[in-house]
Formats: structure tokens, C-alpha cells, sequence
């Protein structure tokens, strides 16, 4: 990175100039091109207003989650131990891809031997950019979101695309 201050050509990713001393480390950050961009780098995940998630306990039967997720038109339950701590998620992902078979007593089984364990979490105070690129880099569709480290929601792909278009809308 070229010092806008003295020329010098430092190593790229240098935070300062190693000749003057320069702070560099505002040259490095992308600067927002038009509202969309901006609202990413900006905005907080909880800006989105996620509802509270819908949560079940390990023990819940397949059954039931299918119930409560198609009862509150959602993709992705929070599994959740007796003190309220994120235990997984089960989406349905996990539904098509680990239960569903030719059996027809998986509703008897129960999310905890199905659900995705530790999964990737947000915080309500990350950026939307930061939510947008675990879902990409993880192929996640939902991702819960903690408020002091108790889950408070889930956003989906949806929840952003829906944020997006509405910017665009506004023009």
C-alpha cells in the first residue's frame, strides 16, 4: 500500500507507514458504493427484527418439530437445553437429509439425534455483512442469533433478501 502521506510503498496489510508512522488501517476498508452496501457494512443483524425462535428440547419427537415448524411457517427450530443454552438447530436440511428414509416410524425419533450440534451463531449487534457471509461460506440458510449468549432469534436468507429488496424498493 502506497502512503498517501510520504509515497512510501509498504507491505500490503501494513496497519501503519513504516517510514512516517501514517495510520493506514482506514485505506484498507471498503467504502459503500450505494444504500444496499451500506445498510450491510452498518446495519445489525437485529435491525432485521427477527422474531423470537421457535425451540424444542433434545427429547422432542420428529413429529412434533415438523408440527411446530409447519404451525409457525418456519424452517429451522433452536434446540435448547432446560437453562434456555443453544444445543443445535434442526432445519429442514436436517429433516430431508438425515430422517427422512423409507421408515415410517422417524417421527417417533428425536431432534437431538438429528439436529446440527454447535451450529454457527450470530450476535444481534453483528452486521448484516458478517451474517451474509457465514451464510455463504457455510451454505446456511438459517443461523441463530444470540443476545448474551441465550438465543433470541433466527434469520434466514429470506429475512436478508426481503431487508435487500426493500432498500431497493425505497430508491
Amino acid at each position: 500500500m502506497i502512503c498517501p502521506n510520504c509515497g512510501h510503498d509498504n507491505l500490503p496489510g501494513d496497519e501503519e507507514c513504516s517510514r512516517c508512522l501514517q495510520d493506514l488501517t482506514q485505506l484498507d476498508r471498503p467504502a459503500a458504493q450505494d444504500r444496499v452496501e451500506l445498510s450491510l457494512m452498518e446495519d445489525s443483524v437485529g435491525s432485521l427484527h427477527p422474531p423470537e425462535p421457535i425451540v424444542a428440547d433434545p427429547t422432542t419427537s420428529i413429529g412434533s418439530a415438523i408440527q411446530m415448524m409447519l404451525k409457525n411457517d418456519v424452517g429451522a427450530l433452536l434446540v435448547v437445553d432446560a437453562a434456555g443454552k443453544l444445543l443445535g438447530i434442526f432445519s429442514e436440511r436436517d429433516l430431508m437429509g438425515k430422517v427422512a428414509s423409507p421408515d415410517a416410524a422417524y417421527t417417533e425419533l428425536t431432534v437431538g439425534e438429528f439436529m446440527t450440534a454447535n451450529p454457527e451463531c450470530v450476535n444481534c449487534d453483528d452486521t448484516l455483512a458478517f451474517a451474509l457471509h457465514k451464510m455463504d461460506v457455510g451454505g446456511y440458510r438459517h443461523l441463530p442469533v444470540l443476545n448474551d449468549g441465550k438465543p433470541a432469534a433466527v434469520i434466514s436468507v429470506r429475512d436478508l433478501l426481503r431487508h435487500i429488496t426493500r432498500l431497493c424498493k425505497d430508491r
